[in-house]
């Protein structure tokens, strides 16, 4: 079965913007995972709009299953995750001001430069991924820096799903089988949803986690949060 970790950012901006700690984002994860979910992953930027550093440490305690922190690995962000250790540390080359991470590493123009800081990561026992875009270029780049997994840029995908080409998941296929090849882990993310994840699922060989966040979170607005982890378990299966 594929991973489910649920992205909560969306529960942190809803928090921040009244000031004060409702809805509580430990309690949150706390749920999340009694509702099945296999992971809990965050993305901690540097204006901490969504999730702030403090919560990334507080979170360290409660998240029993699999504890994935995704961002840019600027000097504080690799000093907070060397200090935490969690299960995954997913690197995002997101600018400062991204709304939200809108491309994958070049993996070949900064190899060297990737290779270090997963050297480093993996001395603290943290596995790593890179993410990258539906690439073979950029899956054999990441496969030179030493990397466990990489996580498949899934937003062209969804985009085009939506409009009903669902031959777009075609380069993530040929993606998901040379990774395979070359001995790397895949995870998955963004802008999946209940309306594509089974299809995507199902047509990426040897998938082993999928990060969802504002989807998933979107959706519990109508369905409740306990229903909508369900129902992405059941079509990971």
């Amino acid at each position: 079965m594929t991973k489910l970790s649920v992205n909560i950012n969306k529960i942190a901006t809803l928090r921040n913007a009244r000031g004060g700690n409702v809805p509580n984002l430990i309690q949150v994860a706390k749920d999340v995972q009694r509702f099945g979910a296999q992971g809990i992953t965050i993305h901690p930027r540097p204006d901490e709009r969504h999730i702030r550093y403090q919560d990334a440490y507080d979170l360290k305690s409660v998240v029993t299953t699999e504890y994935n922190i995704e961002g840019n690995p600027m000097d504080s962000f690799l000093d907070m995750v060397l200090q935490i250790q969690p299960t995954q540390v997913t690197l995002v080359p997101d600018s400062v001001d991204a709304i939200t991470s809108n491309a994958g590493w070049d993996t070949v123009k900064h190899k060297d430069y990737l290779a270090e800081i997963i050297s480093e990561c993996k001395r603290n026992h943290i596995r790593t991924s890179i993410f990258v875009d539906p690439e073979i270029a950029m899956i054999e780049g990441a496969a030179k820096t030493g990397t466990d997994r990489i996580e498949l840029y899934t937003e062209a995908f969804a985009h085009q799903y939506s409009l009903g080409n669902k031959k777009a998941i075609e380069p993530y296929t040929a993606c998901a089988v040379r990774a395979t090849q070359l001995g790397i882990g895949i995870n998955a993310g963004h802008d999946l949803s209940l309306d594509n994840i089974q299809f995507f699922k199902e047509h990426i060989p040897n998938l082993l986690e999928v990060s969802i966040g504002h989807a998933l979170i979107c959706e519990a607005i109508y369905l409740g949060l306990e229903t909508v982890v369900s129902q992405y378990l059941t079509k990971l299966k």
